[in-house]
């Protein structure tokens, strides 16, 4: 049931290696998915066997077989017989849709709460789309145990990285490469500043509601009296 991917976020264009000229896109955009899946396949699966040589992949359950040399070399040959599949939407129309998109995938957690309608003393229903059922939205009730360990599917590993940056986005690069490719592209642009603001600033400006304002008179001005241990 598990479901492992990758989202990734491909620039229209590159900075070229003398730093003097922004390279834009052709029309028919990078690659030809085909070739991108059939390239990620021949990749992924040489570093898959490298990671089994030098012992660096650990077999637990029912990938138990997988330790023995054949079995693992049997496992990567069905996998190279396999169509690996890659699925490319088309360029964001601007700033406002990337954000849109990455909020929806790196902001969240795994089920939020609306979802969870009840939870009784050994079962937790919640709702659900189903995909194979025209997107309907459906009920499903299942064991506390169950809850939690599809929960913690979502949680990542010590040490994984949820969202890397490469090429001129990298940390190490981005604060020279974007000034100088905003210079590039359209040197008169005007680009919004970055607000400063405080907590409740942002929910006055997003909800407009005031937590500072006192909640029963509605004029006074809350303050910190002494925090409770």
């Amino acid at each position: 049931m598990d479901h492992v991917h990758l989202h990734c976020i491909i620039p229209a264009g590159a900075l070229s290696f003398d730093r003097k000229r922004w390279i834009s896109a052709r029309k028919k955009y990078l690659f030809r998915v085909q070739s991108l899946a059939k390239e990620f396949k021949k990749r992924y699966l040489n570093k898959l066997e490298i990671l089994y040589r030098r012992n660096s992949l650990f077999f637990y359950g029912r990938a138990t077989r997988y330790r023995n040399d054949t079995q693992f070399l049997e496992l990567i040959e069905q996998l190279r017989d396999k169509q690996w599949i890659i699925y490319a939407k088309q360029p964001f129309g601007g700033p406002e849709q990337v954000l849109e998109y990455l909020g929806r995938y790196t902001h969240r957690v795994a089920i939020t709460n609306n979802r969870v309608l009840a939870i009784d003393d050994d079962s937790i229903r919640f709702s659900y789309r189903d995909r194979s059922d025209d997107n309907q939205q459906k009920v499903l009730a299942v064991s506390a145990e169950e809850f939690i360990r599809r929960f913690l599917l979502h949680v990542l590993p010590r040490g994984f990285t949820k969202i890397r940056y490469f090429g001129f986005l990298a940390h190490a690069n981005k604060n020279c490469c974007i000034p100088l490719i905003r210079a590039l592209i359209d040197s008169l642009a005007v680009y919004a500043q970055k607000l400063v603001e405080s907590v409740q600033e942002m929910l006055l400006r997003l909800t407009g509601v005031d937590i500072g304002c006192c909640p029963k008179c509605g004029q006074g001005t809350m303050v910190v009296g002494e925090p409770l241990a």
